[in-house]
């Protein structure tokens, strides 16, 4: 524990600066529990709570600022490839523009808060082309907001967090295996779901080649273009003869797919 201590307290500026930006940027690396301890640390009168704010803000400006500006001229293809490495790609681009569209410039506000909306909601702003100024404004107080939460816990907790600690010290290296194993068994049942969901529909899919195939040969088929309205508004073509519909209108418009006809959607 005191080894940690020492190194927040030389360190703890740059630690939190660059841990917050990596992770905002997206490698694996969980900040809160640095923000907690520098928290902890500032409330023991070793650190200033103030900069230690500030400089988990700002990376977490600088981050997404990053992100914004790639999303913006990088588009769709972005996001599609942060939600691919993802453990649940096939409803990271769907939940993150849901949320998105409901809630605007307003959702950046609470981003930090939804695992897997962080990273993908500043690309997502600058596809959309959310105004700069508005998108600085509003992930910059949601940075904010998040930082000082973690930050704040950790200062008001001081004591206790410590306690904890020096109490997992002495359990030495057994507390930490059983972390990690804990970890990694998460993402392997993630993992494992996955897998088990692909081979179920995998007999359902269609590659692009096989599709065109299929419409060379002019076959009788029905194509549905289920993209959200923010792919479609971003990407407006369309494979012609297509019929645009978002998943959430399946059910409203579901008499306009014929049913005699083999039918292929499609999402990206």
């Amino acid at each position: 524990m005191d080894a940690v201590v020492d190194v927040l307290v030389q360190y703890g500026y740059v630690v939190v600066f660059g841990w917050v930006f990596a992770e905002q940027i997206g490698l694996p690396l969980p900040a809160v529990p640095v923000l907690l301890a520098a928290g902890a640390v500032a409330g023991n009168g070793r650190l200033s709570v103030a900069l230690v704010l500030v400089l988990a803000a700002v990376a977490s400006l600088v981050s997404d600022t990053i992100w914004y500006w790639i999303g913006r001229v990088r588009g769709g293809r972005v996001l599609g490839w942060l939600c691919r490495i993802s453990l649940e790609p096939d409803s990271c681009v769907r939940r993150t523009q849901r949320l998105f569209s409901a809630r605007g410039a307003r959702s950046l506000l609470i981003a930090k808060f939804v695992p897997g909306f962080s990273t993908a909601a500043p690309p997502l702003a600058g596809i959309v082309r959310m105004p700069v100024l508005q998108f600085l404004a509003f992930t910059g107080l949601g940075g904010l907001i998040w930082a000082g939460l973690f930050v704040g816990v950790g200062w008001l907790a001081a004591y206790q967090l410590e306690a904890v600690a020096s109490y997992a010290e002495r359990f030495g290296h057994g507390v930490g295996a059983l972390a990690v194993a804990a970890i990694l068994g998460y993402v392997a049942w993630k993992f494992i779901m996955r897998q088990r969901f692909l081979r179920k529909i995998r007999i359902a899919r269609i590659t692009p080649e096989e599709l065109k195939t299929k419409l060379d040969g002019h076959e009788d088929l029905m194509l549905v273009d289920l993209r959200d309205s923010i792919d479609f508004e971003t990407e407006p073509s369309i494979i012609p003869g297509a019929l645009h519909m978002t998943t959430e209108e399946l059910e409203a418009r579901h008499h306009e797919i014929p049913r005699e006809r083999e039918i292929v959607l499609y999402c990206t």
